[in-house]
């Protein structure tokens, strides 16, 4: 009865206590590595948004993907097939920020490297590449954020200053409505319909209360 049930499963055990443990192990400094880049760098300069649960889901499946199929042999052209399904993925409510897509890449990245196993590669190793990647991380923002430059994202009115050439009146439109010395300005969205567009907004900080703007992951001074 046992053997027809591991048969059903292609496993050769019902459990393997060394596998389970460092399966655990591995997880856990995944998980370690990818909350300090998701909760204490990402979080902690642009705020709470929709983006934190896609890095953690993104992290978690890539990572069990990897521990898995290191374990068993594969032809390549399967392994490069699998993992081709992530560039299908196409986010088509809203655009992603680069930003927003770099740090989506580290958590994948974080995966990648606590997923895959090899001999030769030693533990010490593995937790040297996660502090570098998460001090990278941090210091990055860090050098970002000491330039006082925040974003905002504004729905806006007005395409006929969104054509090339309007670069001028378009930032001066935008400085008085909202008040800010706007710096620059990136579109991500044009809904024709309703003629408005999504765009956010870069100013510099200055002195005074932040206030920090629901749903937009940002702050404005």
């Amino acid at each position: 009865m046992t053997e027809r049930f591991l048969d059903m499963f292609g496993s050769a055990a019902v459990v393997d206590w060394g596998a389970v443990f460092g399966l655990l192990l591995r997880l856990a400094v995944d998980l370690v590595a990818v909350m300090l880049v998701v909760r204490w760098v990402y979080v902690r300069y642009h705020g709470w948004n929709r983006m934190v649960f896609t890095y953690f889901a993104f992290n978690v499946v890539t990572f069990a993907l990897c521990l898995m199929l290191s374990n068993v042999p594969i032809e390549l052209g399967f392994a490069l097939g699998l993992f081709a399904v992530f560039g299908v993925l196409r986010y088509r409510t809203e655009s992603i920020r680069i930003h927003d897509l770099t740090y989506l890449f580290l958590v994948i990245g974080i995966a990648l490297l606590n997923g895959m196993t090899h001999e030769h590669v030693s533990v010490v190793e593995v937790l040297l590449v996660n502090g570098v990647i998460v001090g990278a991380a941090w210091v990055l923002e860090v050098r970002y954020a000491a330039r006082g430059i925040e974003s905002i994202r504004v729905r806006y009115d007005k395409l006929d200053l969104l054509k090339p050439g309007m670069e001028r009146e378009l930032l001066e439109d935008l400085r008085t409505k909202t008040g800010l010395a706007v710096e620059g300005v990136e579109v991500l969205t044009v809904d024709l319909k309703r003629k408005s567009a999504g765009i956010v907004v870069s100013y510099p900080t200055g002195a005074g209360t932040r206030v920090r703007v629901a749903g937009s992951g940002a702050e404005e001074g």
